[in-house]
């Protein structure tokens, strides 16, 4: 006869880890001039981004309310479009645009992933929230509350990215944002830290996305939409806790049946440093191409040699591409590549294009360019190889480089000099030679969308860091109505 010693039914305290994570979202203070700014452009770049995304049908169809003709009081408008749905939706709405070219911000470390991604829960939920505090006869957030919230959620995600990897165990990086989202989108809704508590748990007991859509042979369309459902869960259940659904407190902790022992091979998280503004401080911006933002600066090394091959194309008989060990891990394929989300995270594919063109758009990734035969043609000629050093400073947390180099070899025996690029433009050590880029972007999303005057008047308002952060969340929204 087997025996069995039945489970402890003893309400433990919850995790010290969602205990810290709640002190920061109900307790800390923004105090950082410089995360605040950085806010502000993250803001301007995720909506560009955001705008950019309405210009591709594949995106344009998942918007809008999921029963055609809903109407919501109080809704929350989705920029560009003249949708206004409830809040989870919303914030799917958003995140999805966002979120979509794979153009916005970026967080390398031992997990990756987007912090604007939160930004599709920030809005959703802050611009109802806004617009049913008005309709009450009360004060809608203003656009300075939307940036410190981003600071949090930023925080969030990015620190608990510092030291554990979740794509190592099979699970997305999404999982960071409905985490971050729901704690934020918790206070946003007025909860005490015990419901903050329990909101957070409620997010890592939920089902959690695989990163199958993101690797061969299965990569598609769902990594441009999966942080948009990520935020737009982490909305429902802030919103359920709020009604008084109760929390799960040993969420990561019980035996067997917690997500240490099920989901992350029975390890505990590591922290690498507190939570405070370090991330938004320290965020890359994706400024130049919209690209997987391990391969941002081989983009940039074959933009510079652009010049040196374009009329030699036919001679090149291989080129070496100088890596950090992540870059290989991700996003160097070989084999064919069978649609835009397959090829924006292909490393050889974000070569070759501006090897060959001088350019790389999100439209590069469309049938009607990857059909040309020269891409696969030179993607065959590419060898791959880690430098150790690149790797060392790709994790060094006073560096955080991303570096590539390429070098091109002709038949004829010669080639060309090899070109290093560590520091992305959207590196913090290059902010003043990449915001003058970033906002041109954002200028050129607007105009994208908007008639002349409604998108110069956006984009002052943006400028003016004072201006925009007392202006109401409501009324800033209203600016993006098409």
């Amino acid at each position: 006869m087997s025996s069995h010693i039945a489970d402890a039914n003893v309400r433990p305290d919850p995790d010290q880890e969602l205990v810290a994570i709640a002190d920061y979202v109900c307790d800390y203070k923004i105090d950082s001039q410089e995360a605040i700014t950085t806010a502000r452009h993250c803001l301007m770049d995720s909506l560009s981004c955001a705008l950019l995304a309405l210009q591709y049908p594949e995106c344009t169809k998942h918007l809008g309310p999921i029963v055609p003709g809903t109407t919501v009081p109080s809704g929350a408008r989705v920029p560009g479009t003249q949708h206004t749905l409830d809040p989870v939706k919303a914030a799917w709405d958003i995140g999805a645009m966002v979120r979509w070219l794979d153009f916005n911000d970026t967080w390398l470390a031992a997990e990756w992933g987007h912090p604007s991604d939160n930004l599709g829960a920030i809005l959703g939920l802050g611009d109802y929230l806004s617009r049913k505090a008005v309709a009450d006869g009360a004060a809608p957030l203003k656009v300075s509350d939307v940036l410190h919230y981003m600071v949090k959620a930023h925080e969030i995600q990015g620190v608990l990215a510092l030291e554990n990897s979740f794509n190592r165990v099979g699970l997305d990086h999404v999982l960071l944002v409905k985490v971050a989202s729901a704690g934020v989108a918790a206070l946003m809704l007025g909860a005490d830290k015990d419901q903050v508590i329990d909101t957070l748990s409620q997010a890592w007991v939920d089902g959690q996305s695989l990163r199958t859509y993101r690797h061969a042979p299965n990569t598609g369309s769902r990594k441009s939409w999966a942080a948009g459902d990520a935020s737009s869960r982490a909305v429902r259940l802030a919103m359920m806790v709020q009604k008084g659904e109760m929390g799960l407190p040993s969420v990561l902790s019980a035996p067997r049946w917690g997500f240490y022992d099920v989901l992350f091979k029975g390890n505990k998280f590591a922290f690498q440093r507190d939570y405070g503004s370090y991330v938004m401080e320290n965020i890359l911006f994706k400024i130049s191409f919209p690209a997987e933002f391990h391969a941002q600066t081989a983009a940039e090394c074959a933009m510079t040699l652009h010049a040196q091959v374009k009329d030699r194309i036919d001679q090149i008989e291989r080129i070496e591409l100088t890596t950090q060990e992540s870059a290989i891990r991700i996003i160097s394929k070989d084999g064919p590549l069978h649609n835009p989300a397959d090829r924006d995270h292909c490393l050889q594919y974000m070569v070759a294009v501006p090897l060959i063109f001088g350019r790389l758009t999100a439209n590069d990734y469309e049938d009607a360019v990857a059909q040309d035969p020269r891409i696969d043609a030179l993607r065959e000629k590419m060898v791959v190889s880690e430098d150790p050093r690149y790797t060392q400073e790709y994790l060094d947390p006073d560096k955080r480089s991303i570096a590539n180099a390429v070098q091109v070899f002709f038949s004829d025996g010669s080639k060309t000099e090899k070109v290093e690029v560590e520091y992305p433009i959207g590196h913090r050590r290059r902010r003043a030679e990449g915001i003058p880029v970033l906002e041109a972007k954002f200028l050129n999303a607007l105009q994208t969308r908007f008639p002349k005057g409604q998108a110069q008047r956006i984009y002052d308002l943006c400028q003016d860091e004072q201006a925009l952060m007392s202006t109401p969340l409501n009324q800033f929204m209203d600016l993006f109505v098409i």
